[in-house]
Parts: structure tokens; sequence; C-alpha cells
């Protein structure tokens, strides 16, 4: 049996397959697994011999319908266009985040074995006027095409869960901070910049008011969630397949007091303010808390604290 990562080139794609990998290795995934296959516009960098990597068009039919067989266990969908790029290249978007997903789910119920199907999907359905704390049921706004493509996303993969096609588990990511490497096209990459900039003593602008409050997530947290996702019996999620994963809730400004913490006031002065409109009308409209009680009892996880994130990067990238 296998499982497809799409987008396992990818920064989160790659550590999901390592992830799959040891999961395996300990005996915690219900099915024995003898390939993970990445689908991605290049190959993972993944070296494991159990890896195999297939390049190629995420939205093409023939190459979905030729990856995705009966020997597919399940199927970890991480491709998209992110949030940034999505404002500026609506028809891009739409043909990755969701003529791609429709495409996909069609293969997965091609081989009529009802593979998992795990959907990354965002914050970013979320827009409007919203609670303090978001809870469970409330409903999707979106105020971004990015968050308007994950919630279509979204319904197209919990009903084909529904049909009995796939057996879906939807999770909905806080923003990932910090994240090695460069900043991306997403709209919340100054989440991580504001912090693995400064600890590398490269400047950095913040492009919102301090007082923004942010639902962040370790890297590591996020990708052991995401396996969590695949190895629980989508039964225990009941029908509305769509968890919000843990996250933490932080202002900009305490992000930037762990900043202080870990790498002093040195790496603080490093950070500048410079707020930029059109980061601002999208990462303000997302929610900054959410009621995770029932997805902390199935088993998920949440960091400790931001400050503990932030050194988590500085001693795997910087010390």
């Amino acid at each position: 049996m296998k499982i497809i990562v799409t987008g396992g080139a990818g920064f989160l794609g790659s550590r999901v397959i390592s992830e799959l990998l040891a999961a395996q290795d300990a005996g915690h995934l219900p099915q024995q697994i003898t390939e993970v296959v990445s689908l991605d516009l290049t190959e993972t960098s993944v070296q494991d011999p159990r890896v195999s990597s297939v390049v190629g068009d995420i939205a093409d039919p023939e190459l979905l319908r030729r990856t995705v067989d009966e020997d597919t266990w399940a199927i970890c969908h991480l491709a998209a266009v992110l949030s940034g790029g999505s404002e500026e290249d609506f028809d891009l978007s739409h043909r990755v985040n969701v003529h791609a997903t429709h495409q996909l789910l069609e293969a997965a119920r091609a081989t009529g074995s009802r593979p998992r199907f795990l959907f990354t999907s965002s914050i970013a359905v979320f827009g409007g006027e919203m609670p303090e704390t978001v809870p469970e049921n409330l409903a999707t706004q979106p105020d971004s095409t990015y968050g308007a493509f994950k919630a279509m996303g979204e319904l197209l993969v919990n009903d084909y869960s529904r049909k009995g096609f796939v057996d879906a588990r939807i999770c909905r990511l806080p923003t990932i901070s910090v994240r090695p490497g460069r900043p991306n096209s997403a709209a919340s990459s100054f989440a991580s910049g504001i912090i693995r900039e400064p600890l590398q003593g490269e400047a950095s602008v913040c492009p919102v008011p301090l007082e923004t409050r942010m639902w962040l997530s370790s890297p590591n947290t996020v990708v052991a969630n995401l396996v969590h996702a695949v190895t629980i019996e989508g039964e225990q999620i009941g029908r509305w397949r769509v968890l919000n994963l843990p996250g933490i809730c932080v202002t900009v400004g305490e992000m930037l007091e762990s900043l202080t913490a870990v790498g002093g006031q040195q790496a603080r002065d490093l950070v500048t303010h410079q707020e930029d409109e059109r980061i601002k009308s999208i990462v303000l409209s997302w929610p900054g808390d959410f009621d995770v009680d029932r997805v902390l009892e199935l088993g998920f996880a949440r960091d400790d604290s931001f400050e503990d994130a932030v050194r988590q990067f500085h001693q795997e990238f910087v010390a």
C-alpha cells in the first residue's frame, strides 16, 4: 500500500513524508505502507528507498489517474497556491486550489477503494465579524481569494467523504511559525520573517500593527498533527470532517517579545515597523483564537508557548 503526498517537495510536504516514514517505523500507522509518493513540480528532497517522486502538474487529470490507483491507502493533499499568490493570480489559484482538488478527488473516487484523504485548509476561510474565540461551528465567510477557494475545497472534500468516495480529514492550519528558509507568497510570511531573519542577523519589516492577534503553531507540531489526522479513524471526527488544528493565540507584539527573549535586544532592533495595506487587509480578516477543546481530546497537540517555538527554530537552524 502507498501514501501520496501532493506538494511533497515543499517545506511542509517533505516534513510530512519524513514523519509518515517515522510513524511507519514505529508501528503507528494502521496499514503497512511500502511506498510514499511525492507529487510535485520537482522531486522531493527526502532520501529513503521507500520514497519516490512523480514530477508534473497537479491539475493534470491523466497524471493523477496514473498516480492514484487501487494501492493508494491515503492521499495527503498539501499542494496549493498560497494567500498572497492567490490574490495576485486568481486563475492560477482556481486551477490549483479548486480544479486540481476536484480532479484529485475524482482520481481517488475512480479507485473504488475509499482512500483516506487529508486536505489542508486554512483559517483564511473565516472573515467578517467574528467572536473573540471562534467556536467549531462558526460559518465560513472568507475575505480573500485563497480563503474562498479553501472553503470550496472543504465542501468538496467533505461531500466526497459523505458519499463514501473518500475517507476525509480536513485540517485548517494555523499560521506556521517559525518556518526556515526564505519568505514565500503567503500574506502571513512575515510571521516567520520577523523572527527568522533577526535571529540570523538580517533586518525584517513588520507589516501589521503590534496588537494583531495571530493563531500560530510551530512546524514540528503542525506536521505531527497532520500525521495524526491520517492515522485516526474518520468516525472519531464525525460526519463534518473539518478540524481547526490547535494553535496558540499570540499578538505580534508578544511574538517580538519572544524574539528578544531568545535573540536579545540586538535581534529585536533589526525589526522595523512599516504597515502594508495589502497584507493587513488579508491578515486582519483572520481570527486570532479558537475553541479547540474537542480537537485536543482527539489527540491533537499544541505548542506550550510561542517562545518555545522560537527556541526550537534557534536550536535547529541558528545555534
